[in-house]
């Protein structure tokens, strides 16, 4: 039996929370629930939201600060208390909670089993009573071509109802029924029973136990054969074909024959992107993508949880017998229970560590980052997005013009090795690749992320004022280096902003705005001030800034990741006696990798322009010492990366 007890006040007296599981709601002045959660213990876990602010995320601290009270209500068991979390989150909608979104919409492939007469049809939106599901599937298209393969062997109703009425009253079919990929059912060409059986087999076909018809089919066809019924043979030989070919569209990647839903995801800082593969019979039969907001810095087994929780709360009847996740959730016996209820048989929720499933982990986890990538591409895209972010940094920051030209700098090093530097440059709120600097950091021993950035924000505004650079003799315009940016962004904190700062001030630009994004919780710092500025989580402000330090961040990294193996294909070859850089440089491009060089024997080395015969058997001497070793390296020439095994 549940007990509802809100607290007096916003803060609950102590001893007046129970310890049993339970549910609780926080709601605003205007008693809006803004954030719903669960709790084995409900007096442990609210009693850690009343703790010095400053020792919360700053997320949850706006939460607290926006919420006005609190109350709960008790349950028997942790199970109940997910399914009433769930039917919250779904009833009040809370702001602060994850509410994960269909990326795009999916196309089902539907058949109406409640009527009389069950027609096959694909379709988008929610789903109805009485009508059964497969899917869903990435292309309308290919699920329509799979259909019209299987209607040939399953000829089942798939007109709508207007049409089929009308073939009733005028007594003949429709063209689908001439061809023979309709029983046609509406004039009575075929019993109901008869039509129920053959959408019964179709919806066994399209669940995935294929072998018993492909068998049935070949034993058939191998009776006609034998009797000497050459037409009723070629017939079923062209159904073995298209149920052959509908099978193929449908890979094979779970050589077992498993029933699973294999889930990834993929995150940054403001949003999460969630893939899902649904294989059954060890077939992928259908593929669905969600997007989310984060609302705070959850680990990612808290939003494997959450997501679990959304997913199979709204589709119990597609819940499958093996769950494969990135991370196991925070509450595992408690999730696994309540598959198994919802499910109605064992569900087992795990991390695959190897083989087929591990890989197809990777496969989901791959669609799943490019699934993000896409809607972060199509949110930059958008031209009043931009300027509404535009806008938002301009009164954030106090700024007395939109910032439409920014620069942003990061470093990168490698235990203090090969320091290198990055500029990236957004204008009117997109990436102006042609403008992109690197910088390789000269004046700074060892890992000093502060000093380094000082160092490129002093070489990069030092060029700003040479008279020499700021006119192409050429054309006579301004160079690309040489425009003031409304913005300097800055990857990082409080220090690495005052560096900047210190670097600007030493070159007398005290004009140019600058301010310093913070990873670890989104905070923008300013100059000579104490606390940073913080941008509401949904500001489309924040993701701009947060979308440039991030370019910042990968253009520095590949540069770094470029000199690193520059420097280890160096270090190699550098054991050959008398190869120089133009020999090494002619070997590396001749060949395209050094996997591809240690392969090649004497007579093809030599054959590189520079290379002779005593320097060919030379080089073969240190690769095989190399190989004694047992490593395998080679060059990725479209990264510029060095490859080991």
């Amino acid at each position: 039996m549940s007990e509802r007890r809100p607290g007096r006040g916003f803060r609950p007296e102590p001893g007046s929370i129970p310890t049993r599981p339970g549910v609780y709601r926080f709601r605003d002045s205007r008693g809006r629930v803004i954030y719903v959660g669960k709790a084995k213990n409900l007096r442990a876990r609210l009693s850690s939201y009343f703790q010095d602010v400053g020792g919360l995320h700053q997320r949850t601290a706006t939460m607290i600060s926006t919420a006005a009270s609190v109350d709960w209500t008790v349950v028997a068991t942790e199970v109940e208390a997910l399914q009433l979390e769930y039917s919250w989150i779904k009833e009040f909608d809370p702001r602060f909670n994850v509410k994960y979104r269909d990326d795009k919409s999916y196309p089902w492939l539907a058949v109406t089993v409640d009527e009389q007469f069950p027609r096959v049809l694909v379709g988008r939106g929610s789903k109805k009573r009485g009508t059964r599901y497969f899917g869903p599937y990435s292309h309308a298209w290919a699920i329509r071509e799979t259909v019209d393969l299987l209607l040939r062997v399953f000829p089942m109703r798939s007109c709508s109802n207007g049409v089929f009425k009308r073939a009733q009253q005028v007594g003949r079919p429709c063209l689908l029924g001439y061809i023979d990929k309709c029983a046609a059912p509406c004039i009575g060409a075929v019993s109901e029973a008869d039509h129920r059986a053959i959408v019964d087999d179709f919806c066994d076909f399209m669940a995935g136990r294929t072998a018993s018809f492909v068998k049935r089919i070949q034993s058939e066809m191998y009776s006609a054969s034998a009797e000497q019924d050459y037409e009723r043979a070629a017939r079923l030989r062209d159904d073995l074909a298209a149920l052959t070919k509908a099978l193929e569209k449908q890979t094979v990647v779970l050589g077992d024959g498993t029933d699973a839903d294999v889930i990834a995801l993929a995150e940054d800082p403001l949003e999460v992107a969630v893939q899902v593969f649904h294989v059954r019979g060890g077939r992928v039969r259908g593929q669905r993508g969600w997007v989310a907001d984060r609302v705070d810095e959850a680990e990612v087994a808290d939003l494997v949880e959450d997501f679990l929780l959304q997913l199979y709360s709204e589709e119990a009847d597609n819940i499958p017998r093996e769950v494969l996740v990135p991370d196991l959730p925070t509450d595992l016996s408690t999730i696994e229970a309540l598959l198994t209820e919802l499910r109605g048989g064992r569900v087992v929720v795990r991390v695959p560590q190897r083989g087929d499933k591990r890989a197809l982990m990777d496969t989901v986890a791959a669609n799943a980052r490019q699934s993000l990538a896409l809607h972060k591409t199509k949110r930059a895209s958008d031209l009043t997005t931009r300027n509404l972010a535009l806008a938002e940094i301009q009164e954030a920051l106090g700024l007395d013009e939109v910032p439409l030209r920014i620069e942003c700098f990061d470093v990168s090093n490698l235990q203090g090795t090969e320091v290198v530097a990055s500029m990236v440059v957004f204008e009117d709120g997109l990436a102006r690749k042609s403008d992109y600097r690197r910088f390789i950091i000269k004046g700074v021993d060892g890992q000093n992320d502060v000093a380094s950035m000082h160092e490129v924000i002093t070489r990069r505004f030092r060029r700003l004022l040479e008279e020499d650079a700021l006119i192409d003799p050429t054309t006579g315009r301004a160079r690309k280096f040489a425009y003031a940016p409304g913005l300097i962004v800055v990857d990082g904190g409080a220090p690495q902003v005052a560096a900047a700062h210190r670097a600007l001030q030493a070159l007398g630009l005290d004009g140019i705005a600058l301010c310093g994004l913070a990873k670890r919780l989104e905070e923008v710092w300013l100059p000579d001030t104490e606390d940073p500025v913080i941008l509401p989580r949904t500001s489309e402000g924040l993701y701009l800034l947060q979308r440039i330090r991030d370019e910042a961040h990968r253009f520095a990294i590949t540069h770094h990741r470029g000199r690193r193996s520059r420097t280890m294909v160096d270090s190699l070859l550098d054991e050959v006696p008398g190869l120089g850089d133009v020999r090494r440089k002619a070997l590396i491009t001749h060949f395209g990798s050094l996997r591809k060089l240690r392969a090649a024997s004497v007579e093809e080395l030599a054959r590189v322009p520079g290379i002779g015969p005593t320097t060919a058997a030379a080089i073969k001497d240190v690769l095989a010492v190399h190989d004694e070793r047992g490593k395998t390296v080679s060059l990725n020439t479209a990264t510029g990366e060095i490859e080991e095994q």
